[in-house]
């Protein structure tokens, strides 16, 4: 039986150990550097750290366009339906008034309606005075039918206002939905800018804020219209810039003046941050001048103008997806409200790519 055993296994010994040995070390140690090979990532360099950067806040403001003009929709909505509810507690109210009535009516017939009429007649101690009641009665009768189609006829109202209420409720709900998904997708690519940027020294970050030669106290542009933010409407024209061709664009200026050093916060309106067409959107109507929420639809609101007869007070817009306003000041400059981390700063207008512009009347 032994015979038919397999020889025992040895392990290796001698050099031929030494040589596995050395190959397994090696195997190892160069599948441990392709391993942190492939997982290192550069470090990107401060122009890339800005382009994403950029990108990521262009696509915020995006964003945030979008989210202000579900906010606007969704605050009509609720305005609708919160009519309609009113309406529906007054028409409840009128309803019940009549049901009231109706039920007094009736009562008055249960009372008297067991009493045939000829000995109503008969009983009488005045024959005349119940022959005048018959008839009245008779005509009161003709009443109560109309009070019980009126009646009808405020139940098929009320049915419909609680319908259009139920409808507008809904539609309420699915905006309500929609402004979380775009609050979720803006505070994630705002996540994301932060996180890149974390990755500059302080050096690097300072000259991140301060790349596009912006400023947030107005020191290097005309300070136009600030006479109008103290009562005087006439346009004026310090430092040898144009005047602001109205009265209303002189003082829209003045608002947006002092809003400077204010944060930008998304989907604001002020008076204590902004938006980029929040803050366009209070300084003209600062002015008396009543805009749309958002930039896609503050480009429709007044008279386009071509970039060469900019006039202080104008709206200025930038992208392709028109998705960034600023509110022009003159000399190249406008006042805007970035992004978040910078706040309401005066800027050359040639630092984004031109879309259009238009002076609102």
């Amino acid at each position: 039986m032994a015979a038919h055993r397999k020889p025992r296994q040895h392990p290796l010994t001698g050099p031929a150990a030494r040589t596995a040995a050395t190959l397994a070390l090696a195997g190892a140690a160069t599948a441990t550097a392709f391993e942190g090979t492939g997982h290192a990532e550069p470090r990107l360099t401060p122009a890339q750290v800005k382009a994403k950067v950029d990108r990521l806040y262009q696509d915020a403001e995006v964003a945030t366009e979008a989210y202000d003009a579900t906010k606007e929709k969704a605050d009509e909505t609720q305005k609708s339906v919160d009519d309609l509810q009113d309406e529906a507690a007054r028409k409840t109210d009128r309803l019940n008034i009549a049901r009231n009535a109706l039920g007094s009516i009736a009562t008055a017939q249960y009372r008297t309606g067991g009493i045939a009429p000829a000995l109503q007649l008969m009983l009488s101690s005045d024959p005349q005075q119940y022959l005048d009641d018959a008839a009245f009665e008779e005509r009161a009768g003709d009443r109560t039918a109309n009070a019980v189609a009126g009646v009808r006829k405020q139940l098929a109202e009320l049915k419909r206002l609680h319908t259009n209420a139920d409808g507008r409720l809904a539609e309420l709900r699915g905006q309500q939905a929609q402004l979380k998904r775009q609050k979720e997708s803006i505070k994630s690519k705002l996540d994301s800018a932060q996180a890149l940027l974390s990755q500059l020294t302080a050096e690097e970050r300072t000259a991140y804020e301060g790349q596009d030669g912006a400023r947030a106290d107005g020191s290097a542009a005309s300070r136009s219209s600030r006479s109008s933010a103290s009562g005087d409407s006439s346009p004026t024209a310090p430092d040898g810039l144009l005047p602001a061709p109205s009265g209303r664009a002189a003082a829209a200026v003045a608002y947006a003046y002092a809003a400077l050093g204010k944060p930008y916060v998304w989907g604001a309106t002020g008076p204590s941050s902004y938006d980029c067409s929040g803050l366009t959107q209070a300084a003209w109507g600062a002015a008396g001048v009543s805009l749309p929420r958002t930039t896609y639809t503050q480009i429709n609101s007044g008279t386009r103008v071509s970039r060469s007869a900019l006039a202080p007070g104008d709206l200025i817009f930038f992208y392709s997806g028109v998705s960034h306003v600023g509110l022009y000041i003159g000399g190249g400059q406008m006042i805007h409200a970035p992004h978040p981390g910078a706040p309401v700063r005066i800027a050359p207008i040639d630092q984004m790519p031109f879309a259009g512009a238009t002076r609102p009347a």
